[in-house]
């Protein structure tokens, strides 16, 4: 029997998004992000409203920061649908929807410029800090070292 990514079997056996002929465990439903994206995020959100001023991109692969986004996104719900319960509530509530407010945000999200087509914003201005300003935060003989 297979169920759909976000139904469970009636013998509630399989864990959310998976099948009850897969074997048991926290084995990942998805390989990669692209194809979580593809088959579990694309066919439940919906694309936003002109009217929301929410932006998505089609090309959201190429946005290191959606990326980093979507992966924890898609991270969490590989972890999450294990959970008994309220496992997916919190996902959605702790997760899903927080970072999904950031993503679209049209001010400060990622796909702020692609409004009117792909088009990549530039990486944050940086100067290099002066030698010796940082210090090598791991080293052993200095673990409580404020000076």
């Amino acid at each position: 029997m297979t169920t759909a990514p976000d139904s469970r079997p009636a013998d509630g056996q399989a864990g959310e998004g998976t099948t009850a002929d897969e074997p048991q465990g926290n084995t990942p439903v998805f390989q990669n992000l692209e194809q979580f994206v593809t088959e579990r995020l694309a066919p439940v959100l919906l694309h936003p409203s002109e009217e929301s001023g929410q932006i998505w991109c089609p090309r959201w692969w190429d946005h290191a920061d959606a990326v980093s986004r979507l992966q924890a996104i898609w991270h969490t719900w590989e972890v999450l649908r294990w959970e008994p319960g309220t496992g997916m509530s919190h996902w959605h509530l702790h997760h899903l929807d927080p970072q999904w407010r950031a993503l679209l945000d049209p001010v400060h999200g990622p796909f702020r410029e692609c409004r009117d087509g792909h088009r990549m914003p530039g990486p944050l201005p940086l100067e290099p800090a002066p030698d010796g300003w940082f210090e090598n935060e791991w080293d052993p003989e200095q673990p409580f070292s404020l000076d």
